[in-house]
């Protein structure tokens, strides 16, 4: 599936869902669903930082900064900066809804594809 054809709802499901299992920083995230998808799903910054912002916003996630500082350097010398995001009880929350919404849309598809009668069918 490529980026184009997700909406922004299931686009916050699989973010949500990644985060679920432990905090992450954004590259992390944006890894995790390109492997978790066999590389299907590419989240880029572009999508993936505003996203974040407004899961942040709506106090879905909560952030920590850490400092990075790369092997063999000094304690002196100042490393990059780097944002983790871990799920808010709040977050949680919105996984199980939006993923039991999603459960719902998928069986109701399935129903169509099934070829079984459809219920309330006029005999």
């Amino acid at each position: 599936m490529a980026r184009k054809s997700l909406r922004q709802d299931q686009t916050e499901l699989i973010v949500l869902a990644v985060l679920q299992h432990a905090p992450m920083y954004g590259y992390g995230i944006s890894k995790a669903v390109a492997a978790r998808s066999g590389g299907e799903v590419k989240l880029g910054p572009g999508m993936l930082y505003p996203l974040l912002a407004s899961l942040e916003s709506a106090k879905l996630v909560t952030t920590t900064w850490e400092e990075v500082r790369a092997e063999g350097r000094s304690d002196e010398a100042s490393g990059r900066r780097r944002k983790w995001y871990r799920l808010t009880a709040k977050g949680v929350e919105r996984l199980e809804k939006r993923a039991e919404e999603h459960r719902r849309q998928v069986a109701l598809i399935e129903g169509f594809l099934g070829g079984g009668e459809p219920q309330g069918a006029p005999a």
